[in-house]
């Protein structure tokens, strides 16, 4: 890394506070929660709170995981407005990559709710920070029911949020993904997942900021010479000749039909490749008027706080291991690195077991096995109130039958 390297990685677990690395070409800066002091940190806002709708957060490693050391902050209680901020060392990315990235694993059937993260900008009153907030980057899933698995990547610029044309999709089951977001001075950017680039562009072509470079001219029109025929008549190949007939002395001559054993069809003249051909016309592009550059389309106004901001239906999303640099190279080792500590490395995570997915499996086998027991249970409570019933039904008609009998008896007896 050069000397302009700086990382901001806040990181859950460990020991709170701020430490920063200083060398000769690195400057680290390393932020850590700690269960005894993480929220010396980051400041949970009071927005929602007198609404009785705010949230709250909790230090976790959750239900599966594939180290017990490894916690994060999760969101807890359902259908709350979630908000906690922390401040950070600034970073401008003037001239310079931004990378943000952090984890996020849904461990509840979210049904509907975001886990994505902002970088804030300016002075932020953290007690208030709230959806209202303003902010210099968005970016993270947003899962409602089984139709919206958007993955948000929306940016400010002077003021205004411009959210990604593209329709980008976010991860959806229940295990902790990588989510990484690079955007370098030419404007272009990347984004991966798990370490792995999902897609990629351009800030010029994929948000609605400024007005695009080229426009089609409307009023063009195709010139009277533009020849589009791909292939041409070949004026050398002619028909054959008929036979000799006088019509003038034996009149039309007409022979009797039979099936043409040698038919080929109508005489086509031969194609061949057209020496003026220039393709099809299209309307072409020019110069926009209305576009003017803004070499600094980039730059984001200097990164001051990082937000979690989230709306839940049902909670339990894990945050872990959020890292903002310029560095995306140090942001792919930290991917490996925390996947090779759960005994796996990122090449192999997609296609083997780890040891987080074994706790995910093994909680969903104990999940399933207390679901079909609470069945059963139900199931023979049901029957048993069933059986009573029809037992009681039964009893009541057999005493019945059995009076009028016992009459009948002493009846006979008389007799």
């Amino acid at each position: 890394m050069t000397k302009s390297t700086k990382i901001l990685n806040i990181k859950i677990p460990q020991t709170a506070g701020l430490h920063i690395y200083r060398h000769p070409s690195v400057f680290h800066i390393h932020t850590n929660m700690h269960a005894y002091g993480w929220h010396s940190r980051w400041v949970r806002s009071d927005w929602k709170k007198i609404e009785g709708k705010a949230g709250s957060f909790k230090h976790t490693a959750g239900k599966w995981h594939g180290d017990p050391d490894d916690k994060g902050i999760q969101t807890s209680t359902d259908a709350r407005h979630f908000a906690i901020s922390a401040k950070i060392p600034e970073f401008n990315n003037k001239n310079r990559t931004l990378v943000l990235q952090y984890s996020i694993r849904f461990e509840q059937d979210i049904e509907c709710g975001g886990g994505y993260i902002k970088l804030l900008s300016g002075f932020v009153n953290q007690k208030k920070f709230g959806g209202d907030t303003p902010y210099s980057l968005m970016f993270g899933p947003d899962i409602c029911g089984s139709q919206t698995k958007k993955l948000h990547v929306i940016l400010s610029y002077q003021g205004q949020n411009y959210p990604i044309k593209k329709d980008l999709q976010c991860e959806t089951d229940k295990l902790t993904h990588f989510y990484t977001f690079i955007l370098r001075p030419d404007a272009s950017y990347s984004i991966l997942i798990d370490g792995r680039e999902r897609d990629s562009g351009s800030m010029y072509t994929d948000w609605d900021i400024l007005p695009p470079r080229k426009i089609k001219a409307v009023d063009a029109k195709k010139p009277a010479d533009w020849d589009d025929r791909e292939y041409i008549d070949d004026p050398n190949h002619v028909k054959p000749e008929p036979h000799d007939w006088d019509e003038e002395e034996d009149g039309i001559w007409k022979a009797p039909k039979i099936p043409n054993p040698q038919y080929k069809g109508p005489w086509k003249r031969k194609k061949i490749k057209n020496p003026n051909y220039k393709g099809k016309w299209k309307i072409p592009w020019i110069d926009n008027p209305e576009f003017e550059d803004d070499p600094d389309l980039y730059v984001l106004k200097p990164i001051k706080y990082v937000g979690i901001e989230v709306w839940q239906v049902k909670a339990g999303s894990v945050y872990d291991n959020i890292l903002i640099c310029d560095d995306p190279d140090y942001a792919k080792k930290v991917v490996e690195e925390v996947f090779s500590n759960r005994e796996v490395g990122v090449d192999s995570y997609l296609s083997k077991k780890c040891a987080e997915k074994e706790a995910f499996e093994e909680a969903e086998k104990l999940r399933k096995t207390r679901e079909e027991e609470e069945g059963e249970r139900r199931k023979r409570e049901r029957g048993y109130d069933r059986k009573d019933r029809e037992r009681e039904r039964y009893r009541d008609r057999y005493k019945k039958h059995r009076h009028h009998d016992y009459l009948d008896d002493d009846y006979h007896d008389e007799l």
